[in-house]
């Protein structure tokens, strides 16, 4: 696979192991993510289909957790039912986040109107079913700050998924309760936002993740991602930190148990 080490403690708080790019050998990336370390993956839907898919590969892989929830991109396909299939769906066992939700005025694949309703009824939902969150934040960061500011965390709180800003934007959201992720960006070269908020966080709010298969981290760039290369994401973030990659990942992996109530 690579020559990255592996570590007793790691974790991949952001996956997407449903997609067909896993198709041909998804049981064999999960061995791997074993064999590296990985003691929790948690993976995120996009859609009702993908959210039920991802409930299904949960229940067959102990260390695998399920997030559902529906995309910015896929809010306009989104049918008029979604808010009673999600919360039917959030009942299931190993369900342990709502999302990925949120915003994204990069690709805009959806209508603005469209992306920021779909994103309040899911937080809302949230709020109803007692789960954290899984935000995406793409080109949109002071109106995704904005609604959550108006509506509010569930209890449990949530995360910024593979974060994108600056270190003032990061202390926002850590204000608000939420959990910063960093994902493969960060080590890539003169990526020197990222690596300041990666530096800065606080260590009992940090999460690693990859988001596979997209990101693949500096090392690999050009192949598909998948979640044993959190390892490199996990490296740099401890050598930005100056501590050991043990203690980054023991930390993470206790940080991803506690925000998605997870033993």
């Amino acid at each position: 696979m690579n020559k990255a080490k592996k570590y007793p403690y790691m974790v991949d708080s952001h996956a997407h192991l449903d997609f067909s790019n896993f198709d041909r050998d998804r049981e064999e990336v999960l061995q791997r993510a074993e064999d590296q370390g990985l003691k929790l993956i948690v993976n995120v839907g996009f859609d009702l289909l993908s959210s039920k898919e991802s409930v299904m590969l949960a229940g067959q892989h102990p260390f695998v957790y399920a997030a559902v929830g529906i995309h910015p991109h896929d809010a306009a396909k989104a049918p008029s039912n979604y808010l009673r299939e999600l919360e039917e769906i959030a009942h299931y066992p190993k369900v342990v986040a709502l999302g990925e939700m949120g915003l994204d005025f990069y690709r805009d694949r959806s209508p603005r109107p469209v992306q920021r309703d779909v994103f309040r009824r899911q937080l809302r939902l949230a709020k109803k079913v007692n789960l954290p969150v899984i935000i995406h934040d793409r080109d949109a960061h002071e109106e995704v700050l904005k609604i959550l500011e108006e509506e509010g965390l569930p209890a449990p709180g949530g995360v910024m998924h593979c974060f994108s800003g600056e270190l003032e934007l990061a202390r926002k959201f850590l204000k608000l309760g939420l959990y910063i992720s960093i994902a493969g960006p960060v080590t890539y070269s003169r990526n020197n936002k990222l690596s300041e908020v990666a530096a800065a966080v606080p260590l009992e709010r940090l999460l690693i993740e990859t988001d596979a298969p997209f990101l693949t981290p500096g090392p690999l760039r050009g192949k598909r991602n998948e979640p044993a290369y959190v390892v490199f994401v996990a490296e740099k973030v401890a050598a930005l930190r100056g501590i050991s990659v043990e203690s980054l990942g023991r930390n993470c992996l206790e940080n991803a148990r506690r925000l998605f109530s997870i033993e």
